[in-house]
């Protein structure tokens, strides 16, 4: 069973950065990716951006191309996800999560693809 472990949540002003953590306790298996979804209150959990070290391939929603992004070290498995620019929209808690390395590309942005999740750390951008 791979544990995620995360770190790097806080509170921050908008237009300030954050970056976030994430280690798994085991490397995952073979091809495997990792992700950031996240949560707003009375909203359905989101994806924010993921990454595939081989070949290293990076999908990002929409809302924070530009602002954030994600990188890791397949050699640690550990992620992280730098956010700069930070609006009140991004306040949420966020989850770092793993597959079981049995994905298509296509299927990189799509929560079901992953089995492994973090507890979620909280990000709160104040205006």
């Amino acid at each position: 069973q791979v544990q995620l472990a995360e770190s790097g949540g806080g509170l921050v002003q908008a237009g300030e950065s954050l970056r976030l953590s994430c280690a798994a306790s085991e490397r995952p298996y073979g091809r495997y990716a990792m992700a950031y979804f996240r949560q707003a209150p009375g909203k359905e959990r989101e994806f924010v951006a993921a990454i595939r070290f081989i070949g290293d391939v990076r999908r990002y929603a929409d809302s924070v191309k530009g602002r954030f992004t994600i990188s890791g070290d397949s050699a640690r498995n550990t992620v992280h996800l730098q956010m700069d620019n930070l609006t009140p929209e991004d306040t949420a808690v966020y989850y770092c999560a793993t597959d079981r390395g049995t994905h298509i590309l296509s299927s990189l942005m799509t929560r079901s693809t992953y089995t492994y999740w973090g507890q979620g750390t909280q990000v709160t951008v104040s205006s």
